[in-house]
């Protein structure tokens, strides 16, 4: 498939495809906008069906990552990296290093951190062959126990912006009792289902990853239900943390939650799903504005790193989140078209 007949390729200033034969890396970058500062975003690693679904999942997300950005008040562009393979099975120190020189010939214009398939330690292996690395801690904050793991601020975040949701749906600022499903328990769903759990919410949980389902059973009481019917339980909040597209044209008719607020990236399958979304009475809170803890965290990270004020920025999560919520009332707009507005006239202006 051409790249600029894509129905995913949005003006992206550069897509590079890289294969090195001796660690067996196949793998994608794409920058979609720099207009803020060069293209940051994660490298994921997934066992793609096909070069077409990798192309697809990087494009998508690092469109999402420009308007994350943009949004979250970041001096930063857009741009996302895919290795194609199992994480579990295919990943070896000498493929991590190949995919750190494929960022380094890019030359600054994308920066990498860490995403769902890599890891902290996957990072610095990188950053033997790269400086254009992000997210990872300076030898005072790992000397205070910081490794640089955005995790939990992506689910800090998540849960912020969630309480602004059930606040703006639901009229109510206990938890206490809210009942909230979550898709996806690693390591940010495992973390907001923590936040979830410690205000008093009950929790249904799912993920392909069984271990990962039984630590959530075992320390938060959470209920385990079967993947395909997750979004369907009768609960009061939906929170998709696992991949994408699950808000479609199948699902959303099937959804009985009056908020849909998780961490995954390109929640909706296509634009039109989002209008599919308000006409169903649900109230969603766009991925890429509710999950942009981990971004936020990697701008502050290094030297001077200061917790007080990431969480401080956290906070404007919530909201911005209150903001769209209400031109989305008023205007009777989806919510997810008020965000990319919002969004395109800071990176646009």
């Amino acid at each position: 498939m051409s790249v600029f007949s894509h129905p995913e390729f949005d003006g992206h200033e550069h897509v590079a495809f890289h294969h090195d034969a001796a660690s067996g890396l196949r793998a994608i970058i794409a920058v979609h906008n720099t207009r803020l500062g060069c293209g940051l975003g994660g490298c994921r690693m997934f066992p793609y069906g096909s070069d077409d679904e990798a192309l697809t999942d990087v494009l998508r997300l690092s469109r999402g990552m420009t308007y994350k950005a943009a949004l979250a008040g970041l001096p930063q562009g857009g741009g996302k990296s895919v290795i194609i393979g199992d994480p579990r099975r295919d990943k070896t120190p000498q493929l991590i290093r190949a995919m750190g020189r494929f960022v380094d010939m890019l030359g600054g214009r994308y920066v990498v951190a860490e995403d769902s398939g890599t890891s902290v330690p996957d990072i610095r292996l990188m950053a033997e062959v790269t400086r254009h690395i992000g997210g990872l801690a300076d030898e005072a904050s790992v000397a205070a126990g910081r490794t640089g793991d955005p995790s939990p601020a992506t689910a800090l975040g998540t849960f912020i912006g969630l309480r602004a949701a059930v606040r703006a749906a639901l009229g109510r600022d206990d938890l206490r009792g809210l009942r909230v499903a979550i898709q996806g328990v690693g390591n940010v769903g495992y973390r907001l289902a923590k936040h979830l759990h410690d205000a008093g919410a009950v929790l249904w949980v799912t993920d392909l990853h069984a271990p990962a389902v039984d630590r959530a059973v075992a320390e938060f009481g959470a209920t385990a239900v079967a993947m395909d019917a997750i979004h369907a339980l009768d609960v009061d909040v939906f929170a998709p943390c696992a991949l994408g597209a699950i808000l479609n044209e199948r699902s959303i008719p099937q959804i009985r939650a009056k908020v849909i607020a998780g961490a995954a990236n390109n929640q909706l399958a296509t634009p039109a799903d989002g209008r599919r979304v308000l006409e169903q009475g649900l109230l969603y809170a766009p991925d890429y504005v509710i999950n942009a803890g981990g971004i936020i965290d990697i701008h502050y990270e290094g030297p001077g790193y200061d917790e007080a004020v990431v969480h401080a920025h956290l906070q404007r999560i919530g909201l911005t989140l209150s903001e769209i919520f209400e031109r989305s009332k008023t205007s009777g707009q989806p919510t997810g078209e008020i965000a990319d507005v919002m969004a395109e006239a800071i990176f646009r202006r």
